[in-house]
């Protein structure tokens, strides 16, 4: 008889990262990502036992469902009807079909039982078709080059009271799939897979289709490879203990998953880490499926760079918005998910309603990706968590009704590629900074946001991690925003140190293509910011990297080159922005205070843009502005070459919004912005 004596080893290893303090460092601006809250980091050691998939046939007891029977040779194993009990340890070979019944696992409480599925289909009208009662641990075993089936009813019994169990394959102690078999899963009362453990697959072929959750792992789930294929009702793939702050987390480390739930595609109650795989996800029925979003911000009546005195009997607020009495409902309301979800949830067997969330990944208290490939499609934020989220590397292709990235906490991107098609908010997080990494992303409010308050798609406000001060820090990697709302956010400060940073921002009056409410600092790497005039910012003086802001006399179209080249005529930088602007702003290591320089627009340029950026490739045919001599360091002109000395919407200047762009510098739907505050760590 085979005992299991060790139970799934769990490494739990404790991060305690403490963030740089930020009273009492006059001089010191927010450190970079290194320095990060405490995070509890959970790494499964799978045992032999879970990747172990061979078996032999004359060691191992039989185990044959004839449709209305099933006979068993060998000892452990009692057959009363159409059941099939598992009493000890040891390896059960199951084939064949079962109309109407049931395998039990009822084992010793540290007992290993293998179940290798060798071509078995089991049905069962009344109950989970594989219930394992009791064991120290059941591994499925898919054998190779066979197809397996496991369906149960739409209503369970419950002879004895109770609700367990409730998945078509269930386990109350840890449950383990591997195997080069295949496995089509149909949950029809309930989940697909289900353990009130830990839930761990290290191979297969897994097909799962569930009225709720696909799969479910109260304490864990741990995926070491396999394929899967998952439509569910509620979540794809689930961890929901909220009881013990070590467990209801999840770890992928590789597979191939093509997820399709009607709420979250992943979620974890605690904390979530991706290493690998690839990853199509579909929650919630897709960005298409969003909540209709709140009215956007800023349709100035004058129009881009037009008048901020609204017309006498216009009812719009400083931002353009129509106050909801003059519109016939509430700004901003929740709209009901359209329909075309079908799916009819409800998240436990005695109908409570299922949470109303439909994100892409999703965990409570913090979030890793350091690998993988994702392609996600969520009606609301693609990639959430509670806490910390932090991105290494990956390949991202994101449209969402919402956020793409959400960290209550601190978001920190250091690498990857990311795409991000379609989004309320492209990055959000009580601070954001990015590292490394090529991030391109389209928002119809803000591109990039710190601390932004109310969530635009559901009408509820996000909570955000408060005590740390809120900013945006961009140190590496290439950045393309096309924003309608602002480009870069930061209901705090702006750092920009290095990588390149390009902002297609806002057509309307009312949003910029930069907006922070304490300071930007520029310190290195190159920006280009266009966007319109009529709340434009401009960096702070403070920054020790030199910019030049520009505001045009009219409108520039879509595509216009803009130049900068020294007194030589050697370019600098040139940027065709892809929407039409009335404001620029420009920032290159290049740019020296004292020295004159060349504006242009117009012509063209060799080579190819990334993202409408040329570089310093040689530009022609366009027709000069003015020459610009650097006076600070940051120099305010019209397109003339002379200087701007007014401030149009309280921001042309720099500093916050608050000092005079709203009225009692308070931002609409936003709360009172601080203004000229100090920034975090000042």
């Amino acid at each position: 008889m085979m005992k299991y004596t060790g139970k799934l080893t769990i490494v739990l290893l404790v991060l305690a990262l403490c963030a740089l303090p930020l009273s009492g460092c006059a001089e010191s601006a927010p450190s970079s990502a290194g320095s990060q809250p405490a995070e509890l980091v959970q790494t499964v050691a799978a045992s032999s036992e879970d990747s172990d998939d061979s078996w032999d046939p004359s060691d191992a007891v039989k185990i044959t469902l004839n449709g209305t029977s099933a006979t068993a040779e060998g000892t452990g194993v009692s057959v009363s009807g159409t059941t099939v009990t598992i009493t000890q340890a040891g390896t059960y070979q199951v084939s064949g079909q079962l109309d109407d019944g049931q395998i039990v696992v009822d084992a010793g409480k540290d007992d290993l039982v293998r179940l290798v599925l060798n071509g078995a289909s089991i049905t069962c009208s009344h109950s989970a078709g594989i219930y394992a009662k009791q064991a120290g641990k059941t591994v499925l075993i898919l054998a190779e080059g066979t197809q397996n089936a496991v369906t149960d009813g739409s209503e369970y019994l419950y002879p004895d009271g109770g609700d367990e169990p409730d998945a078509a394959i269930f386990a109350k102690d840890d449950l383990t799939i591997t195997g080069q078999g295949q496995l089509a899963v149909t949950g029809n009362f309930h989940n697909g897979i289900g353990s009130k453990d830990n839930l761990i697959v290290t191979a297969g072929n897994l097909s799962v289709q569930a009225v709720n959750d696909g799969l479910r792992g109260r304490d864990s789930v741990s995926i070491v490879d396999g394929s899967f294929a998952i439509e569910s009702g509620g979540d794809g793939i689930k961890s929901n203990n909220d009881e013990d702050t070590s467990k209801g987390w999840i770890r992928l480390d590789g597979g191939t998953y093509q997820i399709t739930a009607g709420n979250d595609g992943i979620q974890a109650e605690t904390s979530l880490t991706v290493t690998g795989g690839t990853y199509t996800i579909v929650a919630g029925g897709g960005s298409a499926n969003a909540a209709v979003q709140g009215g956007d911000f800023g349709q100035n009546p004058g129009g881009m760079g037009g008048p901020s005195v609204r017309p006498e009997g216009d009812m719009r607020d400083d931002r353009g918005r129509t106050p909801p009495e003059f519109e016939g409902g509430p700004a901003g309301a929740q709209q009901p998910i359209p329909t075309a979800v079908t799916f009819s949830v409800t998240d436990t067997a005695d109908g409570s309603n299922q949470s109303d969330s439909y994100k892409g990944i999703k965990s409570g208290t913090g979030m890793t990706i350091s690998g993988g490939s994702f392609s996600i499609d969520a009606a609301d934020d693609a990639v959430h968590t509670n806490g910390d989220l932090t991105v290494e590397d990956g390949n991202f292709t994101i449209s969402t009704g919402d956020d793409g990235f959400h960290a209550d906490g601190a978001l920190a991107i250091n690498g990857g590629s990311i795409r991000i098609n379609t989004s309320y908010e492209g990055l959000e997080g009580a601070t954001v900074e990015i590292n490394g990494g090529d991030i391109r992303l389209t928002a119809s409010d803000d591109g990039i946001n710190a601390a932004g308050g109310s969530d635009g798609n559901t009408g509820r406000t996000d909570t955000f991690r408060t005590g740390s001060g809120n900013y945006i820090r961009i140190t590496s990697g290439f950045v393309l925003v096309d924003a309608s709302g602002d480009g870069l956010d930061s209901n705090g400060a702006l750092y920009l140190d290095g990588g390149t940073v390009l902002i297609n921002g806002p057509t309307s009056g009312g949003n910029s293509a930069i907006d922070y409410d304490g300071v930007c600092e520029i310190t290195g790497g190159v920006l280009a910011a266009a966007g319109s005039a009529d709340m434009a910012q401009s960096p702070s003086d403070s920054s020790t990297q030199s910019s030049l802001m520009v505001n045009f006399t009219q409108v520039q179209e879509a595509g216009t080159l803009v130049n900068l080249s020294d007194a030589q005529g050697n370019t600098l930088l040139t940027f065709a922005p892809s929407k039409s602007f009335q404001n620029i702003v420009i920032s290159t290591p290049d740019l020296t205070q004292g020295a004159s320089y060349q504006l242009s627009t117009g012509g063209s340029c060799d080579g190819e843009a990334d993202g409408g950026y040329y570089g310093a490739s040689a530009y022609s045919g366009g027709t000069k502005l003015s020459d610009i001599t650097l006076s600070a360091a940051v120099t305010r002109v019209a397109q003339d070459g002379t200087a701007m000395t007014g401030s149009m919407g309280g921001g042309m200047m720099g500093g916050g919004r608050g000092q005079g762009g709203f009225p009692n510098g308070e931002r609409p739907g936003r709360g009172a912005a601080p203004g000229d505050a100090a920034a975090p760590g000042r």
